[in-house]
Order: structure tokens, then sequence, then C-alpha cells
């Protein structure tokens, strides 16, 4: 057991200096540290690192090693999900009422619908060999995959930009938000009736999920309003609390069957926020915990990706999936920004915004691994997908702003019309 250990610590110091090394270095690239994190991952797969003579991936990540590694992978998602789901304030909806709607509802249907479309073709082709190709559930997650946001990336990047607090800011964080609640549900939707729910009906598993649901919105949330508007209450930090009512939902959600990120989510959603804001103390504590851990999860996802494997039909399929996934969200989300009354630069702005997947995504993809959603093949080609479309994210970004540098910046989204009559 000692050996184990010392096997284990001594790949989290590898895991950690490479994640740490290459998310410096993507930051100098002008990337979001998560590209330079995931590109570490794949480095010390079988994709390059386990291609050298001797095989030098299965050396620091035996057999014994990887079962601790994942455990504390896993704990470290549970965390970061938790953080999501805390981090989202759905209040901002109402500032934005109209651009926020048509764009979450668009930038999250017409990549859905892509999505699915891909899926009815590629179910009967030698392309997938999952067990559940040819169900209701592969469909809905192929859908998930190519129309999910990650908002932790996304609200990164809109800090590092100078956009937060801005209308383009808002608006995109306030849409991400709301298309990765609908991302969760559709995806939890998807799991039920697989294997990972056991024996248990489509129905027994969903009446499971409505209750766990209406407990955290009906009860737990209100009960814990109460229990920190108390005066002089005897804890007073609110981490604790936080760090207990994860735990809590992942278990739960892992019990019915679905997986544990899902009660993470909703405990982050229904953990109260007395300022109106999240408490900055407990919002720090899960981004530096999950964060500091979070290279395993790339690691374990990287040993998953060998694209060694990938043929000529692969190939094809990615750029696919690309296209369908890009036009589904970038494009979508420009036009529905359009048609939510903001000017051009800030939906080009908003568009490339929403593209981004990163972390999100590969959680995603993980649950739809371990459920036997995708096989493995099929989750290269999405990771590379979900690393592609993060990284076009700055370039973008940086292409918007010194294409309208020479025009004045508006300080608010200027509607459609408003802008017609001043010409």
């Amino acid at each position: 057991m000692d050996a184990v250990t010392a096997n284990v610590v001594g790949d989290i110091a590898v895991v950690l200096g490479a994640s740490s090394l290459l998310g410096a270095l993507a930051r100098r690239l002008g990337q979001p540290t998560v590209v330079g994190q995931i590109a570490a991952g794949i480095i010390l797969g079988p994709t390059l690192l386990g291609r050298l003579p001797g095989d030098p991936t299965s050396h620091p990540f035996t057999a014994q090693a990887m079962p601790f590694i994942s455990v504390i992978a896993q704990i470290a998602v549970v965390i970061f999900m938790f953080g999501v789901g805390y981090e989202i304030d759905l209040k901002s909806v109402h500032s934005h009422r109209r651009p926020v709607t048509l764009i979450s509802v668009g930038a999250m249907l017409i990549p859905l619908a892509l999505g699915t479309g891909i899926a009815l073709a590629v179910q009967h082709t030698d392309a997938f060999d999952g067990r559940h190709a040819d169900g209701r559930s592969f469909i809905l997650f192929f859908g998930v995959a190519t129309s999910i946001t990650a908002l932790p990336v996304l609200a990164t990047i809109v800090r590092e930009r100078g956009l937060a607090g801005t209308p383009v800011g808002n608006i995109a964080t306030a849409s991400a938000g709301l298309m990765d609640v609908s991302a969760w549900l559709v995806l939890a939707a998807a799991l039920i009736g697989t294997e990972r729910a056991g024996n248990r009906s489509w129905l027994g598993t969903a009446l499971l999920l409505a209750c766990f649901l209406a407990v955290m919105v009906l009860v737990v949330r209100p009960v814990l309003g109460w229990w920190f508007r108390r005066p002089n209450a005897v804890m007073s930090s609110q981490i604790p609390i936080a760090l207990v009512l994860a735990s809590a939902g992942a278990w739960a959600t892992a019990g019915i069957g679905l997986h544990a990120i899902f009660g993470a989510f909703v405990a982050g959603l229904v953990m109260p926020k007395p300022d109106g804001t999240p408490d900055a103390d407990v919002l720090r504590s899960t981004e530096q915990s999950g964060g500091l851990l979070l290279p395993l999860f790339f690691v374990i996802t990287g040993l998953t990706t060998n694209l060694g494997t990938l043929s000529g039909s692969d190939v094809a399929l990615l750029v696919v999936i690309l296209v369908c996934g890009v036009g589904g969200k970038a494009a979508a989300g420009y036009a529905m920004a359009r048609l939510g009354g903001l000017d051009t630069r800030c939906s080009a702005m908003i568009g490339a915004l929403v593209n981004t997947r990163g972390l999100t995504e590969l959680i995603a993809l993980n649950v739809g691994l371990s459920a036997g959603l995708i096989d493995g093949r099929l989750f290269t080609v999405l990771v590379l997908m979900a690393l592609i479309t993060t990284g076009m994210t700055g370039p973008l970004i940086t292409a918007i702003e010194r294409r309208t540098a020479a025009l004045p910046v508006p300080h608010a989204p200027v509607p459609v019309a408003e802008a017609r009559g001043r010409s």
C-alpha cells in the first residue's frame, strides 16, 4: 500500500507540474489556461508519451494507482461543478431579458438539433461501437456534446479581456448560464434508462430525479436561507455548508443512477446568496480547491484520448462536427444577438464567446464515456472538437477587436432599429 501511495503522490506531482507549465504557456499565447491543461493531459497519454519506446505512460500511471487518481479527480470535478452552479446569476437575465432569452434558446436548440442530426447519421455506421448507439440516450447525448457552453472558461475570458461588467460580458455570461442549466438537464435525461441507472425503469429514475430537484429547491434552499439570516449563527462561515451540500447532492444523484456532477451542480444552484451575489470566500474556496486538482481529470481524459487511432472517416466526422458545432453556436449566437437588438460588434463578440466549450465539455464527454454512450474513438473526436472550439475563442475576439478598433466602442448595446435611424 505504501508503494501505491508513493506512486499516486508522484503522479500528482508530474501532473500538476506539466499542467502548470503548459497552462502558463497557453496564457502566454493568449489562450485560456484550460487549453494548456487539456494539452498536458493528451501529451501524458498514449497520443504522445505512450508512443515513446518502453511506453513511459504506463510506468507512472499504473493500474494500481489510477483508481485512486480517478477518485481524487472526481472529487475535484464535484467541487468544480458546485462552483459552476453557484456562480450562475439567473437574476442578471432580467437586465437584458430579450437578447439573453433569444441567445440562450437559439444557441442551445440549433446546435442541439444539428448534433442529433449527426447522431442519427452515424449511429448505424462503423464510426461508433457503443452499446446505446441506436437509442434515445445516444442521440440526446450527442446533441448536448455539440451544444454545451463552458461557462467557467467563458467567464475567465470575459475577465481577462476586460469585458466584465460590460453589456457584452453580462449578456454572454447570463446566456451561458441558462444554456448550462439546460444542457445538464438534457444530459441527465440522456442517462435515464442507461445501465448506470441499474434495473430501475425510465419512469422510476425520472420520478426520483424530480423528487431530488423538488427537495433541493423547496426544502434545502429555504432552510439554508433561513440559517444564513439567523443572527449570531454558530457557523458564520458558509464554506463547510457549501462542501457538505455539494457532497450530499453528488451522493444523491449518484445513488439515483445519473452522475455525481448533477447533484453538485444543482447544489450550487440552490445555495443561497444572502446579499444577492455569491459569497467571495465560498467561490474562492471552490475555485482553488477544485482547480488545484482538476489537472488530474485532464490526465484521465488524456489517457483515454489517442489521436493515433483516428482514421480518415473519424477526421471527416470531426470536420462535420466542427462545422455544425461552430455554425450552431457562434453563428446562431451572433444571429440571435442581432435579433435581440444588439449591434454588429457586440453580436460578434457574443457569438465567439458562447462557442467556448473547454472543461465543461470534457466533463460531459467523460460522463458519456463512462455510461457507455460513446466509445474511445468518438470520445477522441469530441475531445478534439472541445479543444479546437475553445482555442479559437481568443483569436476570434482579438480579430473582432482589431476590426472594430477604428470605430467608436459603444458603452451599451445599440438596438438595430435605433442604429438605422441614426444613419
